[in-house]
């Protein structure tokens, strides 16, 4: 965990604090959950032999019954995720803008509790789909946790939380045959897009490739939300969080994606596992855009608008600091499932909005960990408990953790001396930012929030052009799948508002005619939302190296070592496991077989081949090179395996060749830090 200024209350820092809670079991005897040591663990108490069983055996009522209730409801979005541990620290302070310590400090780390999840599967679904993803991050502060609870997506679908139950029931598998899971791409969803426009935007950014990230590690985080920060001074500016991560934002391709989720539909959780495991720790920096409240309708956007973002051309993001996450759960449920987010978990200094989606998971969250969690004292599991310490008068309820002592329990009180006391702005009491609110109650919405499609162009308009490509393909897949016409008809119409380059591209790929005298007169853009500007790094990439025995071992060996200099991680696949024998005797272990091994769970692929092969062996490489140069990744091949690139048609933009070992690596290294080589759509 690095060194030693790390967030401590009372002298412990979180991990020591939930040292407590953790449990080796090895070399332990068996016991009750009262302590009581277990002779037997494999039959039940009898009445004879074959007799029934006891109602008096505790053991196997204790047992069954843990079993009976292992499992809490799964959250109704976000379901599928996975979680690891790290540390923010804070670059340059922040106190001329927030009150909020963590912000302030920069000789502190404060430690960091992570979420990474799909929006609409199951918790048992598959994970490379096309979807929104959570990002949920808790800081453990000496004020208290502080939840930065986001996605991936910087806007949303709606601008007013009621509309919330409504969109997800549209998204969720349609309840008369329960499909499809963890897919948008059926009547209900369209259905819903196409009378609730205000999603134009979120569906562009849906229908992107950032919606299929290539991994956790490489997927931006956003607060979505505007939020507020207060200085001691009491002055706000509105404020919307980004993370950036260090090995910059990259995606899959579609076909690819697909065929992962059968491949691997774990693929990346056990991408973040593997990485913090093997010590090449994800990290992200943290960037707030800021407006003065003076200048809140200086711009062509409402700043209260959640399906709307602010253009970083216009609003630069700030970098202020760096997250980094280097330790995995040790048990799943105890800290993925049963951790507890919320957008209210906030720290003096941090305030809210009006943004009316925001405004509304305020209650939303409390109520969702209250049914999922058993109780209200979900605050009290080891995961959840803040590192400093907490004193109210609140009591009792399902899964109490805390013996509290003495009589009182109330306020105003005589008998503790009127203890615990609320505490002053000044002794670090949380104060709300006093904004003026005039207006009558109404059920409406404000005309600045009526612009659906302006942003939704500006998207558009800053898409390289496969980037478009990939949205047009995405359109055509998702509607291809609607059974409705109207439905088509209807989307059609509404994205012909955006763009008719867009509406024509899948329209014509349905067989809906595209309406006249529509489109967008938007010709703004953002450089920052191309993934095509991204950082183009080759750490942590991995490659499949293709060998087989007589392979050239020294040259090779050579090459593996100066991908490994960079960060690459190569992995060798072969027809058998085992290890492969080179022509000096060198030899390697055989990581996969082409059987567990397919190319869609590489960066990219390195063939080498060798002199002893057989038919099979060629046709299994093969596979692989054409599958892998579809999907547009970079390939290298010297040697034997120059062959295959030959018998597959291989050639063009990312494809390395080289008798130069040196600058054969040089190249190699240079083509998987591109990540694709979309050129090859012109070749």
């Amino acid at each position: 965990m690095g060194d030693d200024r790390r967030t401590k209350v009372n002298g412990k820092s979180k991990d020591e604090q939930l040292e407590q809670y953790r449990v080796d079991d090895e070399g332990k005897h068996l016991t009750t959950n009262q302590g009581l040591r277990v002779s037997e663990d494999e039959f039940s108490l009898k009445a004879g032999e074959r007799g029934p069983t006891l109602m008096e055996d505790f053991h196997f009522r204790e047992k069954m019954t843990h079993f009976d209730h292992e499992r809490i409801p799964e959250r109704i979005v976000h379901a599928r995720g996975f979680a690891a541990h790290g540390e923010f620290e804070l670059y340059d302070s922040m106190k001329e803008y927030t009150r909020a310590k963590f912000l302030q400090d920069t000789s502190t780390k404060t430690p960091v509790f992570v979420r990474f999840s799909t929006v609409a599967g199951s918790r048992g679904s598959a994970e490379a789909v096309r979807d929104a993803r959570g990002f949920a991050t808790k800081f453990y502060t000496e004020e208290g946790n502080y939840d930065l609870v986001g996605n991936n997506i910087p806007v949303f679908f709606i601008q007013d939380a009621i509309k919330f139950p409504d969109l997800v029931h549209a998204l969720k598998p349609e309840p008369h045959n329960e499909m499809p899971q963890a897919a948008s791409a059926h009547d209900t969803f369209w259905d819903f897009i196409a009378n609730n426009q205000e999603s134009a935007h979120m569906v562009m950014w849906a229908m992107s490739d950032r919606a299929i990230p290539r991994s956790f590690r490489m997927m931006e985080g956003f607060g979505v939300h505007t939020f507020r920060l207060v200085n001691e001074e009491g002055k706000a500016h509105f404020v919307k969080f980004h993370w950036k991560p260090v090995l910059g934002t990259h995606s899959l391709v579609w076909d690819e994606a697909q065929k992962i989720n059968g491949k691997d539909p774990d693929f990346h959780r056990r991408d973040l596992y593997e990485s913090i495991e093997g010590g090449d720790y994800p990290e992200y920096e943290l960037g707030v855009q800021l407006i003065k409240e003076e200048d809140e309708f200086n711009f062509d956007f409402d700043v209260l608008d959640p399906t709307k973002l602010w253009p970083e051309e216009e609003i630069p993001v700030k970098i202020v600091g760096k997250m980094t996450l280097n330790r995995n759960v040790d048990n799943v449920f105890a800290e993925t499932e049963q951790a507890a987010f919320h957008p209210g978990s906030v720290v003096p200094g941090i305030d809210f909005s009006n943004d009316p989606l925001l405004q509304g998971r305020l209650f939303s969250y409390t109520d969702t960990q209250l049914i999922r969690l058993g109780g209200p004292n979900f605050h009290e599991l080891p995961i959840n408990r803040p590192v400093c310490p907490f004193h109210n008068n609140q009591r009792d309820g399902y899964g109490r953790h805390t013996i509290n002592k003495g009589p009182v329990s109330y306020h105003n009180n005589s008998l503790a001396h009127n203890t615990p006391a609320p505490a002053s702005e000044k002794e670090g009491g949380y104060t709300h930012y006093q904004e003026k609110m005039e207006g009558r109650k109404v059920r409406t919405r404000s005309e600045s929030f009526k612009d659906h499609f302006s942003q939704a162009t500006l998207f558009w308009n800053s898409m390289s052009k496969p980037e478009k490509e990939h949205i047009i393909q995405a359109f055509s897949f998702e509607l291809g799948k609607v059974k409705s016409k109207s439905v088509q008809k209807q989307i059609v119409d509404m994205f012909a508002n955006v763009s008719m380059d867009l509406a024509k591209g899948f329209a014509e790929a349905i067989n809906i005619e595209v309406p006249e005298g529509k489109g967008s007169k938007v010709t703004k853009s953002s450089p920052a939302l191309s993934q095509e500007n991204t950082k183009k790094k080759p750490a942590t990439r991995k490659v499949g190296v293709i060998v087989g025995n007589g392979f050239k071992g020294e040259e090779v060996s050579r090459v593996l070592s100066a991908l490994k200099e960079e960060g690459i991680q190569p992995e060798i696949i072969s027809d058998k496991l085992g290890t492969r024998k080179g022509d000096d005797g060198t030899e390697l272990e055989v990581d996969h077989t082409f059987l567990t091994g397919e190319s869609v769970l590489f960066d990219s692929l390195y063939v080498v081949g060798g002199e002893n092969v057989d038919k099979k062996f060629s046709q299994d490489t093969t596979y692989f090179v054409k599958e892998a140069y579809s999907h547009f990744k970079p390939i290298g091949a010297t040697h034997e395996g120059l062959h295959w690139l030959e018998e597959a048609g291989v050639k063009g933009p990312g494809v390395v060749t080289g008798e130069d070992m040196k600058s054969f690596a040089e190249d190699f290294t240079a083509a998987i830090a591109a990540h694709r080589h979309w050129d090859r759509e012109l070749v």
